[in-house]
């Protein structure tokens, strides 16, 4: 056995893999916001946290479907993730989502 075996997993990143998890779990057209999804992965009141993942992980993750609590887009990619949510019947306007088929929006 190697003593490398009995030491504890580096928190870091077991918040990321968490987050990425919950981040993987989105379905097509289904919005979420930031604190939501850092209550899911089991830390409640650390929305900020997921920004940051979501800003630096190397994970492939559904970035677009994520918006803060009263609906605003991504500042500065509105446009690629109206576009993106467009695509999975979601409904934005004035940089908001305001109806999308499943999640927090859901008609």
């Amino acid at each position: 056995m190697n003593a490398d075996d009995d030491t504890e997993p580096d928190p870091v990143v077991v918040r990321e893999r968490r987050i990425v998890d919950v981040l993987m779990a989105l379905q097509q057209g289904e919005v979420t916001t930031y604190g939501d999804v850092a209550a899911v992965a089991g830390y409640p009141k650390q929305s900020r946290l997921v920004g940051r993942i979501l800003q630096t992980t190397d994970h492939e993750v559904p970035w677009w479907r994520v918006v803060n609590a009263a609906g605003r887009l991504v500042p500065g990619h509105e446009a690629e993730q109206i576009e993106l949510l467009r695509e999975e019947d979601v409904i934005t306007r004035n940089g908001r989502v305001v109806s999308a088929p499943h999640g927090r929006f859901g008609a």
